[in-house]
């Protein structure tokens, strides 16, 4: 008889739920979230595995290729999709993997693009660089305020003329001058860091065809800054 596993993904531990070909739950348990763990699990278990459904999130990519790789038809299911069909009073991480599971047998489902790691690596990159242009941005804004609540204004200057413009200001103030250091030097660093990152990226758009191919496009470099 033909078995589906439903899986609902957590940090630390993960709910199974094997379903047979009636609809009969099989099999429940609570498995580490580690693609070996579930493996043994799954393989522990005897049983002709049809299918193995997991709702799509960044840690269930992960265990989704472990399972794939070990042999089993896995997907990742779109993750508006299951919350819609699983709206129920009282959500549990057991219910949910009996409610993935049910979707895999009656097929109502939408699988989702499963990611390839180069995507998935380009992706965090932008990200961590987003994060870090952020940050530097709200280091920049921040004396900006500080100074402001006392008369001083930086006014419009260039990113590399704003240390020296806020020094200006605080110069023979001795508290603001012992609060801008910090923020400026944390600026500093957070921008070094950001530097890198942005090296990276240009590293990667100049070796790839379809962003060359794009930055042919007139404006389109600037509108996506």
């Amino acid at each position: 008889m033909e078995h589906h596993v439903g899986i609902d993904v957590s940090l630390e531990l993960s709910s199974l739920c094997v379903l047979d070909a009636a609809g009969k739950v099989v099999r429940e348990a609570k498995v580490a979230s580690e693609p070996e763990a579930l493996v043994a699990f799954l393989r522990g278990l005897d049983l002709p595995i049809v299918r193995v459904g997991l709702e799509a999130n960044p840690l269930s990519q992960w265990l989704h290729d472990g399972l794939r790789e070990a042999g089993y038809d896995t997907v990742l299911l779109e993750t508006r999709h299951v919350k819609a069909a699983l709206s129920v009073a009282v959500k549990t991480d057991r219910r949910d993997a009996r409610g993935i599971a049910q979707l895999l047998r009656m097929g109502w489902f939408r699988p989702v693009h499963r990611k390839s790691v180069p995507s998935q690596e380009v992706r965090a990159l932008l990200g961590a660089r987003k994060q870090l242009q952020v940050k530097v941005m709200d280091l920049e804004r921040t004396p900006r305020g500080l100074l402001r609540g006392f008369g001083l204004k930086v006014g419009d200057v260039s990113r590399g003329k704003l240390p020296a413009r806020i020094r200006e200001l605080a110069a023979g103030h001795a508290m603001l001058e012992k609060i801008v250091e910090p923020l400026l030097a944390a600026r500093e660093a957070m921008w070094r860091e950001f530097a890198r990152l942005h090296r990276e990226v240009l590293t990667i758009v100049k070796g790839d065809e379809t962003c060359r191919r794009l930055m042919t496009v007139p404006g389109w470099a600037r509108s996506c800054r």
